[in-house]
């Protein structure tokens, strides 16, 4: 899969060579502290060799990397739900530090949600939010997703307890627009 967002910048299936930008990027403590636990640090070379394991091992490939023209510069994917949250997907994004602050997150928020929603049989794609990664939630609000909500309290990262936000977009709010990214069928 591959997706031109301009300026240089796509998301595409990621590739064994990109484990050297994988550790160069992801072993960020700044990033780390705006993801969850389950993402590694210090991101080492042998967590970037599990991940892109698991990623050629997805049905379907539901995870990407976010590139310029010359190498992986961070990740974007959706985690399908299931049981009565079946028609849902959890949306999530990192991007490397030197590229922050250039809009790039927000036209890769916007090409992956169009992409998804013609791509999987979903009619929601949300996303969490801690409240300490405002850049992120404006992320988010550029690519037309909603606030929904607010948990007090509802996370814990690096010993801080903190609020979580909810984003959400259905596909009705897409639905009849002019898409910018990716021509669904």
């Amino acid at each position: 899969m591959r997706i031109d967002i301009g300026n240089g910048f796509q998301i595409r299936s990621f590739a064994s060579d990109d484990m050297d930008a994988l550790v160069r990027y992801a072993n960020n403590r700044k990033i780390w502290l705006n993801l969850r636990d389950i993402f590694p640090h210090p991101y080492t070379k042998g967590d970037a060799e599990n991940w892109l394991k698991q990623v050629k091992e997805q049905t379907p490939e539901a995870h990407f990397a976010i590139a310029s023209n010359n190498e992986c510069i961070g990740g974007i994917g959706i985690t399908l739900q299931s049981d009565v949250k079946r028609l849902s997907g959890e949306i999530g994004y990192w991007l490397g530090e030197p590229f922050w602050g250039q809009g790039i997150a927000s036209r890769v928020v916007s090409a992956f949600t169009e992409y998804a929603f013609a791509t999987y049989n979903i009619i929601r794609i949300y996303a969490e939010v801690f409240s300490s990664n405002m850049a992120s939630a404006h992320v988010l609000e550029k690519a037309d997703y909603v606030c929904e909500g607010r948990l007090r309290k509802g996370i814990i990262k690096d010993e801080k307890i903190q609020n979580l936000l909810v984003y959400a977009i259905v596909r009705e709010d897409i639905d009849g627009k002019n898409l910018r990214f990716f021509a669904r069928e």
